[in-house]
């Protein structure tokens, strides 16, 4: 037997594993210091009430014979109506109408960001920002994919558009972006949208972090920018929105008009999850039917304000020290210019060390990344203040 060898082309470590590694050996080493993690996307607020509530009614209704659920309803490849409902309605709210087929459950947006590949032949060619999160790459490095990269750095805003020059089957765009914060507007959405028509290509779209947008000029759903249902999908979670982390569950959109090759991607998706995934929990599944609720929005935008608090904590300290950054805004993530010319991992050290706080070197996100650094919302907001008061008095030595 052979084993598939592109996996040998991967980095040894994944990103966040070596931030653990690090972390834990300095804790291990210092036990009387606390250290503040600003750097896995990690919630720290409770699921929501109502949340809490339809997870209940849904574990008694699985304690009696007459509301028992096992496997769930395939033709929604496992996604159970009142669920598929309300993801339609958080759409239709943002200008955007859909059909249920079009509505796949899963288990969080990571997930179906590497399965959706199951798709395209390994001949593809994929295009992805730098940096990026880690999973666009690696995922299409074990395919064994050409990978091409567009660059986001201080010029762009860390917001690339199209090179129409360049040919790609695959491109990958996430907005707000992880790790950079930076949103696109609907208008630079538009140039992507015509890009990816133009070169019959597929958009893969990361909408995981769309609720934290107040700004009515950026896009909350990639279907919002007209052409894109015949050449995008969009991939959103509940693990930010709602603090679905711990419990897992995400939603994939493919549209019935997104044809390649004479074949229906929708077709070729459910197949695909038919095949290799059983579904989400009944119980995790009203669980998260409640989010999109008027209550539900109501009580999730109470948790997303908090960690909105916490970002516009993080940017006022920065702007305080006069450290370029994005994101902050619209966004959960602030990806920071290390100070004095330090590069990515330097700047980890020197923050652990003198700070004890933990973020995220940007160098892991790909080479330009190089020199940033990203910071997250998700912690407590006592943390947060602290973790900036730490930061602010080491910076102004």
């Amino acid at each position: 037997m052979k084993i598939n060898s592109n996996f040998l082309n991967l980095k040894d470590s994944y990103l966040f594993a070596t931030v653990g590694r690090k972390t834990t050996a300095f804790k291990a080493a210092h036990p009387e210091k606390k250290v503040i993690r600003l750097s896995i996307g990690d919630v720290t607020r409770p699921l929501a009430p109502v949340v809490i509530e339809a997870m209940h009614r849904a574990v008694d209704d699985m304690s009696r014979k007459e509301t028992f659920k096992g496997y769930g309803p395939d033709q929604y490849c496992y996604g159970y109506e009142t669920l598929i409902d309300s993801i339609k309605g958080s759409y239709a709210r943002k200008g955007v109408s859909l059909e249920s087929g079009e509505v796949f459950i899963s288990d969080g947006a990571k997930s179906d960001l590497g399965n959706i590949l199951d798709l395209f032949a390994p001949e593809n060619t994929v295009l992805v920002p730098d940096p990026v999160y880690p999973v666009y790459v690696d995922t299409n490095v074990m395919a064994g994919r050409k990978i091409l990269y567009a660059d986001a750095n201080l010029e762009n805003g860390f917001l690339p558009m199209p090179d129409f020059s360049v040919d790609a089957d695959i491109i990958y765009l996430c907005s707000p972006n992880n790790p950079t914060g930076a949103a696109y507007t609907k208008e630079q959405l538009k140039e992507w949208v015509k890009y990816a028509r133009e070169k019959d290509a597929v958009l893969l779209y990361d909408a995981a972090y769309e609720y934290f947008i107040t700004d009515p000029a950026l896009a909350r759903s990639i279907y919002q920018i007209e052409g894109a249902k015949e050449c995008a999908i969009e991939f959103c979670s509940y693990s930010k929105t709602a603090g679905f982390t711990g419990v897992r569950c995400g939603y994939t959109v493919v549209p019935q008009a997104l044809i390649r090759e004479g074949t229906s991607l929708n077709k070729l998706w459910a197949r695909r999850q038919s095949t290799k995934f059983n579904g989400v929990s009944y119980i995790t599944q009203m669980g998260a039917a409640a989010v999109f609720t008027e209550e539900g929005e109501k009580q999730i935008s109470e948790n997303l304000g908090y960690y909105r608090e916490n970002a516009k904590i993080i940017a006022n300290c920065l702007d305080e020290l006069g450290i370029f950054y994005t994101g902050g805004k619209n966004s959960p993530y602030i990806w920071l210019k290390c100070p004095n010319e330090m590069d990515s991992w330097q700047f980890f050290d020197y923050l652990l060390e003198n700070a004890n706080v933990v973020g995220t070197p940007g160098s892991g996100f790909g080479k330009n990344g190089e020199g940033f650094f990203r910071l997250t919302a998700f912690g407590t907001k006592e943390d947060t203040l602290e973790a900036c008061s730490r930061i602010r008095a080491l910076l102004l030595k």
